[in-house]
């Protein structure tokens, strides 16, 4: 089972979740959007175990301040191997249309479609979910969907950006409506919401 805790950060309010392994303590953040004093303190009261970023894709405000916890907690960071190369690439992530300078970090592990992830004892599996960008995707463990910004509450990410594509974005909401049973969905900005209602109140999902 895992402890969920969301902190909104960054320029444009992005959700960074710290995610607790209850049974062993192993923590792993997903999206660190900038620095958060907060999300440190809790890191750190927590034991300092952090074991593992996970990002959903590449852009500016889901990544920036990934950096400074590799160096500060030494995380594996995982990520698509889709989304590789446009973490990198400032006119990709859109860093360099916002003025704004990212540290760099490494990927140290390149998911595809299907990968596992174990936080202590919980299995965290990464759904691969194109669209918003062609390495996008969700992380999901127990109960818990995190979205990032493939599926919000009624909506769905732009594609309006480099390797964005509505097509992909369509084919991806289906596969997760089509998921077994209900889950929590903790997405990339505004309001947490869950499986059930977004397949009944999302236009994107009917």
């Amino acid at each position: 089972m895992i402890k969920i805790m969301c902190f909104v950060i960054g320029m444009i309010g992005t959700n960074c979740y710290l995610i607790e392994d209850e049974a062993t303590g192993e923590l792993a953040v997903v999206d660190p959007a900038d620095h958060s004093d907060r999300l440190i303190e809790e890191i750190d009261k927590r034991g300092g175990k952090l074991s593992y970023i996970l990002l959903t894709h590449g852009h500016y405000d889901h990544i920036t301040g990934a950096a400074e916890l590799c160096e500060r907690y030494h995380p594996t960071v995982c990520a698509s191997e889709k989304e590789v190369m446009l973490i990198a690439e400032p006119s990709y992530n859109l860093s360099k249309n916002h003025g704004i300078t990212i540290n760099p970090f490494t990927v140290d592990r390149p998911l595809k479609d299907g990968d596992t992830v174990m936080l202590g004892e919980s299995e965290i599996r990464f759904m691969l979910t194109p669209g918003h960008t062609m390495g996008s995707g969700c992380y999901i463990v127990d109960d818990s969907i995190f979205s990032g910004d493939t599926l919000f509450c009624t909506s769905v990410g732009r594609t309006d950006f480099p390797t964005s594509s509505m097509r992909d974005m369509m084919q991806s909401v289906a596969r997760l409506k089509n998921l077994e049973g209900d889950y929590d969905v903790y997405p990339g900005h505004d309001v947490f919401t869950t499986l059930g209602r977004e397949r009944k109140y999302n236009p994107f999902m009917r």
